[in-house]
């Protein structure tokens, strides 16, 4: 039995205006989740358990069945293990994402511009040389990660804020992080903007701080599972996932954060690892949740339409070929256009079996609204479930 976990990062959403009062998912040509809804079987996922951040590390680790009330410490530790940093015990991880703060205080762009990654490194290798490692009175650490999306390493004591994530702040006034490291993580972002003036070839003109947490332990996922599993991705949290759990994780020439991944190279590399010996391999594609962010739903429609034609359509006949199969699909979250960030509320999951028929559905929002909501680090227990349990 071969297993695969699709996750349009984010594709969740609201009825949407622009879109006729539908969602991207209603309105998206996808003929082929269309014909695998109406033999599988749909239903509603809590993802994001109770009172917990709806952000995408809380989301991929329950997608990848751990739950995340016993595993969570924070989204920028898991980021870290990405980089290959293991922190001691006295140390924390900060995301430092480069932003873009417009002279009213207002969050222009938490991407900074989506600045290359070579430009983005020497910016952070800059603030590293001036505020952290090259600053004989730091004690701090700058590590590059890709585009606006970096790590910060700090003391322990660094760790007592509140801090807001950048991308719940799009066209609003700047919330400053609070508590008893707000002074040091406010004085640090100030400071950043004199090193970010000195990089005119990127638009952001600060860091900003937030996700921070030490790094979790993590049981090794085919330990926990009793399946071995791979992930492509391109998002440093979700490898961080990876690292922190001992999945494979194939380089994929072309897959990128972006609308511009190669979607069929991040199947070819899923069904490469399958072919290889895996037994599960997760695939996640981030473009639906970049659009969602920018309100963009041209765009978050057209990337389902990829999802569907460029790898869907090519992933269910490879695995034909290889025997026996079985597929999870779901959002890690939602991220509604009219809000422009993440919503904790439930998304729909899609459970297929190649040898079983289900009772079908409609793999939208609307169609599951009345299912009752399953916890989301449950569902790859039931993917992997005995022969004539899944579902």
């Amino acid at each position: 039995m071969k297993y695969v976990v699709c996750v349009p990062d984010g594709c969740a959403d609201e009825p949407f205006e622009g879109l006729g009062g539908r969602t991207p998912l209603q309105v998206a040509n996808t003929p082929v989740l269309d014909s695998l809804a109406a033999r599988g079987t749909v239903g509603r996922a809590g993802v994001i358990p109770e009172g917990m951040p709806p952000g995408s590390d809380v989301g991929n680790m329950s997608i990848l069945g751990y739950d995340p009330a016993e595993f969570h410490t924070g989204r920028a530790p898991i980021e870290a293990a990405s980089l290959g940093l293991k922190l001691p015990a006295d140390r924390v991880a900060y995301r430092c994402n480069l932003v873009t703060i417009g002279d009213d205080n207002t969050m222009v762009d938490f991407a900074g511009g989506h600045p290359a990654t070579d430009a983005a490194t020497k910016v952070i290798e800059d603030l590293d040389a001036t505020l952290g490692r090259g600053n004989p009175d730091s004690d701090l650490e700058f590590h590059a990660g890709v585009e606006y999306r970096h790590i910060l390493v700090a003391p322990a004591d660094w760790l007592d804020a509140e801090c807001v994530p950048p991308h719940d702040l799009t066209a609003k006034q700047s919330v400053w992080p609070t508590g008893a490291a707000a002074d040091r993580l406010t004085r640090l972002m100030e400071a950043s903007r004199e090193v970010l003036a000195r990089h005119p070839q990127v638009d952001a003109n600060q860091i900003w701080l937030w996700g921070q947490g030490f790094q979790p332990s993590m049981p090794n996922f085919a330990d926990h599972h009793q399946v071995s599993g791979g992930i492509t991705t391109a998002v440093d949290l979700v490898r961080g996932l990876g690292v922190l759990t001992d999945m494979a994780l194939p380089d994929v020439d072309g897959a990128t954060p972006g609308y511009d991944t190669d979607y069929a190279a991040q199947r070819d590399a899923a069904l490469t690892g399958l072919a290889d010996g895996l037994d599960l391999f997760v695939i996640h594609v981030e473009a639906t949740d970049e659009a969602g962010h920018a309100g963009d739903a041209a765009e978050k429609v057209r990337s389902l339409e990829l999802w569907d034609s460029e790898i869907l359509a090519g992933l269910v006949p490879a695995l034909d070929e290889m025997g026996p199969w079985r597929l999870l699909m779901l959002p890690d979250h939602a991220t509604p256009l009219g809000l422009r960030t993440h919503t904790p509320d439930p998304v729909p999951y899609l459970l297929v079996d190649s040898a079983l028929d289900g009772p079908g559905g409609e793999y939208t929002e609307a169609g599951v609204a009345d299912e009752p909501v399953v916890p989301g680090h449950e569902l790859l227990g039931r993917l992997i479930a005995p022969a004539g349990s899944a579902g």
